[in-house]
């Protein structure tokens, strides 16, 4: 693969920074078109050397599989950007730059397909230049102390086939045990070439700059300790804790600092039962429905008097779609799995090794002592700010594996940003204006997806 990137074409061509823009879960290009025309107009002139920009918004691994795990979507991404890369030099470009930002499940996607590129020698001759996830689930998903949350960590790796497993680190990535989660965040993992070789974690310090944006509050799906890699959730209570948060005077919905006080403030009076405060109490202040269901007048009151038919009847659709989405995707990867052990017949062939077997036979080389120190359940953290003490049910609960990988990817430089939409039933999708055509309140997100685009280095 490292031929399509030859020096003598690299002479006389055109230089290109490309842009990889990676949906997530269920996803489909389409989600990230705000993000893809915000980049191209932001960067519609070329660099002072010359530098144009050129996006590609992957699509390989796109709505059901994307339940096939982070590495066989990040196996199909890297040859997205191989297949890319040659098209370009195909028409007199030549990339010299890469930037890659991924949302959601793309995000741990992109960290797996920078660990492809690194490993099979693309950075050699391609500067990395710019890394960005948004709304990812860096830690997997957390468990909290509720009976919803304690279901769905249960039929998630069941549901979702081998991405539900990485989701909940209930993998067995490594031939040690380990998730795959825990190895792409894992600064000493791996030894190759009589040296020590961090693939992914490596990948992500060849960047020159590393940036995470998050929800702050009102993420169902990506709550904000994965999306911000954190221990704690300052923002669990912000509406009685006392934290002061100051917005960006320029970008609407992002926040520019928040400060924790050192003593919480008194719990607010109760209101008097039947009094016209404990009568506002029962108004929420979010909607209820999705934005989907919320309908006018009279078609609201008809909806609310089927809803209990209505629910266990999108229930039963939804456990029927998952489970055969699961079993045709568990096809899918034996089928892959099969074909990437057959011997390959051509030497083209043999040059695009799966990772997932490369890393695998790498594992088996680890230093003992080493594997002692990382199997340590309850490892001293290297980064774990004070938070004062706020009500437990509120928060995650982190397995040992979830406060490793916290601790170890925040020994990298990076650049987190938060975005606040405290009036929405769930941020995830506003935070990139994913479908604006349908929910016009996805607009919301524009300043912060021209956060992202303005920040970018070009």
């Amino acid at each position: 693969m490292a031929d399509l990137l030859s020096s003598s074409s690299a002479a006389t061509s055109s230089p290109v920074h490309l842009l990889v823009l990676i949906h997530g879960m269920w996803g489909h290009p389409g989600h990230l078109a705000e993000l893809s025309r915000v980049a191209q107009e932001t960067h519609s002139l070329p660099a002072a050397d010359g530098t144009r920009l050129e996006v590609l918004l992957a699509e390989t691994n796109r709505e059901d599989s994307t339940y096939d795990g982070i590495d066989w979507g990040g196996e199909r991404v890297a040859k997205e950007i191989y297949d890319k890369v040659s098209e370009l030099e195909e028409t007199g470009f030549n990339v010299v730059k890469l930037s890659v930002t991924g949302y959601s499940l793309g995000g741990l996607v992109a960290r797996y397909v920078v660990g492809i590129l690194m490993q099979q020698g693309f950075f050699d001759k391609v500067t990395p230049v710019n890394f960005n996830t948004i709304a990812t689930p860096h830690i997997g998903l957390p468990r909290y102390p509720s009976w919803l949350s304690s279901v769905l960590s249960t039929l998630g790796p069941r549901l979702l086939s081998r991405t539900g497993e990485q989701f909940y680190c209930a993998d067995k990535w490594s031939p040690n045990g380990r998730p795959l989660l825990v190895v792409m965040a894992d600064p000493v993992s791996l030894f190759t070439r009589g040296s020590e070789d961090r693939i992914f974690y490596q990948a992500l310090t060849k960047f020159q700059r590393l940036g995470i944006y998050a929800n702050a509050v009102n993420d169902l799906t990506v709550p904000y300790v994965t999306a911000a890699i954190e221990y704690e959730d300052p923002f669990a209570e912000h509406e009685t804790n006392g934290i002061e948060i100051i917005m960006d005077d320029e970008y609407d919905h992002v926040i520019r600092s928040h400060t924790l006080p050192d003593t919480p403030p008194a719990p607010p009076v109760k209101a008097v039962i039947l009094s016209r405060n404990w009568f506002q109490g029962f108004k929420p202040r979010k909607p209820i429905l999705p934005p989907a269901l919320q309908l006018r007048f009279p078609l609201n009151i008809l909806l609310y008097t089927m809803l209990p038919v209505l629910i266990p009847t999108v229930i039963s659709i939804a456990l029927v779609r998952f489970t055969l989405a699961s079993h045709s995707s568990r096809a899918r990867i034996k089928a892959l799995e099969k074909e990437s052990r057959s011997s390959p017949s051509s030497s083209s062939e043999s040059q695009q090794q799966r990772l997932v077997h490369i890393l695998a036979e790498l594992e088996q080389q680890m230093e003992g002592t080493i594997a002692d120190i990382l199997d340590d359940p309850n490892p001293t953290p290297s980064y774990r700010p004070p938070v004062p003490k706020i009500r437990q049910g509120a928060h995650p609960i982190l397995t040992p594996h979830q406060r490793k990988i916290v601790g170890w990817l925040n020994t990298l430089p990076m650049e987190k940003t938060l975005a606040f939409f405290p009036d929405v039933r769930n941020a995830h999708a506003m935070i990139i204006s994913r479908d604006v055509k349908r929910f016009p309140a996805h607009r919301l997100g524009e300043k912060v997806i021209r956060h992202w685009a303005n920040s970018l280095a070009f």
